[in-house]
């Protein structure tokens, strides 16, 4: 996407909202929806969503709305791409399990979960939902082996940096950080960084002055 340095982050940020919403209108066998549908479904201004769309040229016609299957192929192609990214998950406990366990396929059926890695002995050699879990001292033999781009870190705190580090030397380019520092990596990887603790806090803060 050659343009995407114009695009604002927080328009970046919804545009998986809108290729899920778009899957969805595509199943119930929506031919094409307006803005204010969008916005009914997903409680973003339509204002909001005219916007955001047109970052990307005519997506739609005035009087006419957006065609479901030609919005879906373009946001699959802006956000997936045209190739299939191989992901794996660094960290095999009670969050990684259950995302080895979650259905990735239901919404990128680009995206395949090649490994698990782990140092607990009680869980390297198991298969968690048809994912073999290894032992970390494989990473970057596996790494190479199945053209892992993309690592989810589910670890301790005190082990993330080391092991960012030998990811981004084994060659992966994308970093999904559920640890609760914020990783040091060179230039060219990219981290998004999830803390479930400052998630809850904005949630009760929300809560509290809604």
């Amino acid at each position: 996407m050659n343009n995407k340095k114009k695009i604002p982050n927080a328009t970046m940020k919804r545009l998986p909202l809108y290729y899920r919403y778009f899957k969805e209108a595509e199943k119930s066998g929506t031919d094409r929806v307006s803005s204010r549908e969008i916005s009914d479904a997903l409680d973003i201004d339509s204002a909001t969503i005219r916007r955001d769309f047109s970052y990307f040229g005519e997506l739609g016609r005035k009087g006419y709305g957006y065609n479901v299957k030609s919005l879906l192929k373009f946001f699959m192609e802006h956000i997936h791409g045209n190739e299939t990214r191989n992901v794996a998950i660094i960290g095999a406990g009670n969050l990684g399990s259950a995302l080895l366990n979650y259905k990735f396929s239901n919404i990128n059926d680009r995206m395949n979960v090649v490994a698990a890695f782990d140092r607990n002995s009680n869980i390297v050699g198991t298969k968690i939902n048809d994912t073999e879990v290894f032992h970390s001292d494989e990473l970057e033999r596996l790494v190479l082996e199945h053209s892992i781009d993309v690592a989810i870190l589910t670890l301790p705190a005190e082990s993330g940096q080391e092991m960012a580090e030998r990811l981004v030397e084994a060659g992966v380019k994308g970093i999904l950080n559920f640890t609760p520092i914020r990783l040091d990596v060179s230039d060219g990887i990219y981290v998004h960084n999830i803390d479930l603790s400052v998630e809850l806090q904005a949630l009760f803060f929300y809560m509290k002055n809604f």
